[in-house]
């Protein structure tokens, strides 16, 4: 994680300059954040009561992470403000995160239990004192008989070995105890030692000319957040459109919990420049090498942002639930996704998923097969004017017949006009490839041999509604001249001259078996080697 910057010579001076003002210290309320691929702009307001003269309105709790250059204060009422300072205070420390008070209430737990059983041992060592003094006392008796004494022998002895049974229990307990408490103090100290983090704060100077009441609004850009989409693209049967759930994965390590705030997705990038590119002259002159020294120099590494993602994974949501209300709004470049419920980010780093947008799209199936590399069939879904979604680039889950089928991605940056998505393998299709033994031989004519192979390529539709499906094989490309190829059957196929590829694209009604021919033959010199199986 990036460590906080030191606030620069001028915050300092201005600092300086207002000292001495009366400084009353404020806290706003977080109401809307619009979240960036890689930072999160902040929107915070509160109500203030001014008295009159100049005052310095201090607004603490703050992430330390803020972009000085991106701080906006607005104000409504009878006051003017006269200057905006950042600084980070590290003798305030930002409020403690809820992890490490989890882990502080299960040490304290842990604490008391191990009061208990210790207090619970004390008792069990009076009650063993006890019986031992009076088995002393009872041994000193003459008036018992036999048969007494026995039976009082006994009541000791079963007495004493309870205590001691039980004493012994509960010493392990509380050496399981102090086990577990020691390895939270190491996880709490390791926490502790990240989030030991300053306090950001910013400074407004305002003045007025009499006690009055008003209004800031606060707007800040702060790193160390930020997210991207993924999706869930479910098929339940060829029949029916893709249906597409487009989630927000968001994750924010600011150092202030997002709560209860109204939460915003953006795919702009505002801080990148928006002024036109310029070419410069691009002088030329003759090249002279430049000694190289003997010692290698170690480029400078950027530090980047850490994101924790050591621990548990997200779950996505249920998609059968329903999605939240999100209004989508879209720009002549971006596009803005408001989620309209409360939403609750923690800064601990970790994803968490939002789903952003349902969408259903017409497609066009289609099964590809390769029998020569595999008996499996691939179904794919191709979206046309899949522009019209507003996709991103991402992971995508897949889902055929309510099945995870595997993951894919998602890549608009293509030029196509049709999106094609794999969904995976289908057991209804069934593709063979076998050797045509009688249409395969070998034989030699003069100096050249020629070899004949043939196969025989079936298509079977186990399923109850037509299928389209491509059908891919080849026959070998010579790369020499002494070597001839000639395709003799191809049932209809496509041959790419340069690729060697053969294509079949065919309809196979339910319960179908379609069969293909492919034959091809090689020519080359007898007294040469040419690998083809």
């Amino acid at each position: 994680m990036k460590k906080p910057f030191l606030t620069s010579l001028a915050l300092i001076l201005g600092f300086a300059a207002v000292a001495g003002q009366e400084t009353k210290t404020i806290k706003a309320d977080i109401r809307h954040i619009t979240v960036y691929p890689d930072r999160a702009q902040v929107n915070q307001e509160t109500d203030v009561s001014i008295q009159p003269g100049k005052t310095i309105l201090r607004l603490t709790s703050l992430s330390p992470y803020i972009d000085m250059q991106s701080i906006q204060v607005k104000g409504t009422g009878d006051f003017t403000i006269l200057s905006v300072n950042q600084e980070n205070n590290y003798l305030k420390n930002l409020e403690e995160a809820p992890e490490i008070r989890e882990i502080k209430k299960q040490i304290g737990d842990l604490q008391t239990r191990i009061e208990d059983e210790k207090t619970a041992i004390g008792i069990l060592a009076e009650k063993e004192t006890f019986l031992t003094n009076n088995r002393q006392i009872l041994e000193k008796q003459t008036t018992f008989n036999l048969e007494q004494f026995k039976n009082v022998l006994d009541l000791y002895m079963k007495n004493i070995e309870q205590v001691r049974v039980t004493s012994v229990m509960k010493q392990r307990l509380i050496k399981d105890y102090e086990k577990q408490i020691s390895a939270l103090q190491k996880q709490l100290a390791e926490k502790v030692g990240r989030m030991q983090l300053p306090s950001g704060e910013i400074a407004i100077a305002v003045t007025a000319g009499r006690q009055v009441q008003g209004k800031l609004y606060f707007s800040y850009v702060v790193s160390n957040a930020g997210w991207y989409p993924s999706y869930d693209i479910r098929v339940d049967d060829i029949k029916n459109p893709v249906s597409i759930i487009y989630k927000a994965n968001v994750f924010q390590s600011t150092g202030t919990d997002w709560k209860d705030v109204m939460i915003s997705f953006s795919n702009a990038t505002p801080w990148v420049a928006g002024d036109l590119p310029v070419l410069d002259t691009w002088f030329i002159d003759y090249y002279f090498q430049t000694p190289q020294p003997a010692f290698k120099v170690r480029g400078a590494r950027s530090v980047e942002a850490e994101m924790v993602n050591d621990a548990v994974a997200l779950k996505s949501a249920d998609t059968s639930a329903a999605p939240p209300p999100v209004e989508k709004r879209t720009g002549e470049t971006t596009i803005t996704y408001d989620v309209n419920i409360p939403c609750t980010i923690p800064s601990d780093g970790k994803q968490q998923s939002i789903e952003i947008q349902r969408l259903s799209a017409p497609a066009e199936y289609r099964y590809i097969a390769t029998p020569k590399l595999s008996a499996l069939a691939f179904l794919t879904a191709n979206i046309s004017d899949w522009a019209r979604l507003s996709l991103q680039s991402g992971e995508a889950m897949l889902y055929f017949e309510n099945s995870f089928v595997g993951k894919s991605n998602i890549n608009t940056q293509q030029v196509t006009d049709t999106l094609a998505l794999s969904l995976g393998t289908d057991n209804g299709i069934i593709v063979k490839r076998d050797k045509r033994i009688d249409f395969t031989n070998k034989r030699s004519i003069g100096s050249n041999k020629t070899e004949t192979y043939s196969y025989l390529i079936s298509v079977r539709n186990n399923k109850t509604v037509p299928v389209r499906i491509s059908v891919k094989d080849q026959i070998p490309v010579s790369s020499n001249s002494g070597i001839s190829v000639e395709a003799l059957e191809l049932s209809g196929g496509k041959l790419n001259q340069i690729t060697g590829e053969v294509r079949w694209d065919m309809e196979i009604s339910r319960q179908e078996t379609k069969q293909i021919i492919l034959t091809y033959s090689v020519k080359y010199p007898k007294d040469k080697t040419v690998i083809l199986e």
